[in-house]
């Protein structure tokens, strides 16, 4: 048996290592790489870390049009399951307390290394530097073009991942590899992603990091809310706050819905909490002008701003500030509205949504529905999780199913 497996990152090594346990003469495995290297976005995961892994798994972790897709992979390749697995790659693993998992070393470069070594030694074939161009299919064969000619294959496996990040090899490659078979496509969008804002206020803010509560509005309805580090950029916000709630915005700008956050300033207070510390501070430093007053509960590029944008003269005394102005300022204060026009792109997300339609796959084996022999794994699948390793857990283990499918 032949077997083409496109694409060398978590799912395509994950599923060439279920695919051959160990040499035999009967299984005959290719990995093409379009890089100069296996498993480059690997490296970049967790900050050079790798946040490999999460132990608290579910289908309430992901997004696309089935998120329920994911159930069947996680129950068969859950954590327990993975952490068995890199035992077995010669490498040990580190928990935080919010679940998140990183290899022991708090090094990415050893997951690589181990899985390269692990499909070598298997008896796989790493073929670098090959983009695949065409992908046919005649009778029971598959025809694979790379730009080095045309090899012949019994089953093949599309594992190219997602746009996101082209500068790590990110591509839309293999969705279009599967749109030739016959595969209908999500188009996709970028996620765990800088949002771009309408207007300059947050421009003149940047660079401020702030603990803040995100509230995102989809046509004026709450969508989501979460809370993290808020960063004010030239284009708008960025930090985890943005990035957790940035699937959800990209997809509803994507389906041209009218996208808002909602920023709390002061995520442990809520509107008359913030009133009422106000009036404390009018009372006990009424000499203070309204900026001093404000500089002392937030930075000072944001009180200069958000000051202007609630029209309050920033040199009046505190003891003139009427209280008409002071429920003002705290409704801005834990509900700062900005509208979102757009997503910081492809090139600075770390993951994608959209891809190959889950419908079409069948979610015990991630074989095609539509044609008998062709597989797919990991983020080229209309699937795409939270940030926290949710994303490479994914691909670990529909890796996995797609490695027992290809030799079943």
């Amino acid at each position: 048996m032949k077997i083409a497996i496109i694409g060398g990152g978590a799912a395509g090594l994950t599923a060439a290592l279920g695919a051959s346990k160990g040499p035999r003469e009967d299984i005959h495995i290719d990995i093409y790489e379009q890089n100069s290297d296996v498993g480059k976005k690997i490296l970049a995961s967790g900050n050079g870390r790798c946040n490999i892994s999460n132990s608290e798994l579910g289908p309430h972790k992901y997004h696309g049009k089935d998120p329920h897709f994911v159930t069947y992979a996680l129950k068969r390749f859950g954590y327990s399951e993975f952490e068995r697995f890199v035992h077995r790659l010669g490498f040990f693993l580190h928990k935080t307390v919010d679940g998140r998992v990183y290899p022991l070393s708090n090094e990415a470069r050893c997951v690589q290394e181990a899985l390269r070594r692990a499909v070598i030694l298997r008896g796989a074939n790493i073929l670098t530097n090959r983009r695949i161009v065409e992908l046919k299919r005649v009778q029971n064969s598959f025809f694979v073009k790379s730009e080095a000619g045309v090899e012949r294959y019994d089953r093949v496996l599309v594992a190219t991942g997602s746009p996101a990040a082209p500068q790590l090899g990110g591509t839309i490659e293999g969705m279009r590899l599967a749109q030739s078979m016959g595969h209908n496509i999500v188009e996709p969008y970028p996620t765990l992603v800088g949002l771009h804002l309408a207007g300059r206020v947050h421009e003149r803010m940047s660079g401020v990091k702030i603990p803040s509560r995100l509230t995102l509005y989809v046509d004026g309805r709450a969508a989501k809310r979460c809370e993290g580090d808020l960063l004010f950029t030239r284009y708008g916000i960025s930090g985890f706050a943005t990035l957790d709630i940035s699937t959800e915005a990209s997809w509803y700008l994507s389906q041209k819905k009218g996208v808002v956050v909602g920023v709390s300033l002061l995520p442990d207070y809520d509107r008359q909490a913030v009133l009422a510390m106000l009036q404390r501070v009018v009372k006990s430093a009424p000499d203070l002008t309204l900026k001093e007053l404000m500089q002392g509960v937030l930075p000072h590029k944001v009180v200069t701003e958000l000051l202007k944008f609630t029209k309050s003269d920033p040199s009046v005394l505190a003891r003139s500030v009427d209280a008409k102005s002071l429920r003002r300022l705290a409704s801005t204060v834990v509900d700062w509205r900005f509208s979102v026009v757009q997503t910081h792109g492809f090139k600075h997300a770390e993951t994608a949504g959209g891809g190959v339609l889950t419908a079409e796959v069948d979610a015990r084996s991630m074989e095609s529905k539509i044609v008998p022999g062709l597989f797919f794994a990991g983020e080229v699948l209309d699937i795409v999780g939270e940030r926290g390793g949710y994303n490479l857990h994914w691909a670990w283990a529909s890796g996995h199913l797609a490695g027992e499918g290809l030799v079943r």
